[in-house]
């Protein structure tokens, strides 16, 4: 059950949305359940504010996630992500991860440059700073989500194909693969929502059940919201649905029968 809210959340939305316009702005906000069937297992939030980081233009997006009630008696998860993204080329400038999750800990901060193309790997806890190369034009576990909203067509894209891109994580880089599975109505506390629906590939093992664990839900609209997550793990399944929202730049569409 390790890393059940926001790690589960933050892999899911790192490549599922698609707009040819600024899809969010300065106080956007967005709460996901994540529950087993009735049962809460925790929350997890993601949130935009404009600032500035060494004289550069920023959003400040920041992920957290923990889990409550009886989940946390069990497995308490308690998770702190966050993204300095360039508001105008959609780049990481700054990438920090603190979590305890079980009383596993990490708190790194990330430091891109992207003229010389080497990231600066704070590990705080153990005190150990590393210089890595990345590629061009190469994401965070965050900033990969706003990146994708802002960058890509969904025009361009069919039914059963799949999309990569290259992301950096902790000290490795990678490449992440969606496929993009077609359009779908669904139901949420809001009402019915036409939605485009995905599945990131993730590693199979521990964590989740195979490589196509995930299906994900977002808003067929210039939002691109989040508003589903199905994952089959290697124990049970789980679910994370948006509960709250606010701020959005674009009009939410419901759909009316």
């Amino acid at each position: 059950m390790k890393k059940v809210v926001l790690y589960l959340f933050l892999l899911c939305v790192t490549g599922i949305s698609f707009a040819q316009q600024k899809a969010y702005d300065d106080g956007e906000w967005f709460k996901f359940r994540v529950h087993y069937g009735f049962v809460t297992a925790g929350y997890a939030t993601l949130e935009v504010n404009k600032t500035t980081l060494n004289n550069k233009n920023v959003y400040h997006i920041k992920g957290y996630g923990k889990t409550t009630g009886m989940s946390r008696l069990f497995f308490k998860v308690e998770d702190n992500y966050q993204s300095y993204v360039g508001v105008n080329n959609d780049l990481p400038y700054r990438f920090i991860r603190k979590i305890d999750e079980g009383g596993y800990t990490k708190d790194i901060q990330i430091d891109f440059n992207h003229n010389t193309q080497i990231a600066k790997v704070n590990n705080k806890k153990n005190k150990e700073v590393d210089y890595v190369t990345f590629p061009k034009e190469a994401q965070d576990m965050v900033s990969a989500f706003y990146y994708l909203r802002n960058n890509l067509d969904i025009n361009t894209i069919k039914p059963g194909e799949t999309l990569d891109m290259d992301m950096f994580f902790d000290k490795e880089n990678f490449k992440f693969r969606l496929k993009f599975l077609g359009e779908e109505t669904i139901r949420t506390k809001f009402g019915k929502i036409n939605c485009l629906k995905f599945r990131p590939y993730v590693s199979a093992g521990r964590v989740f059940k195979e490589k196509e664990s995930l299906t994900v839900w977002v808003t067929n609209d210039e939002n691109k919201m989040p508003v589903l997550i199905k994952a089959d793990l290697a124990v049970g399944s789980l679910k994370a649905s948006i509960s709250e929202f606010k701020g959005l730049k674009h009009s939410f569409k419901i759909v009316v029968d």
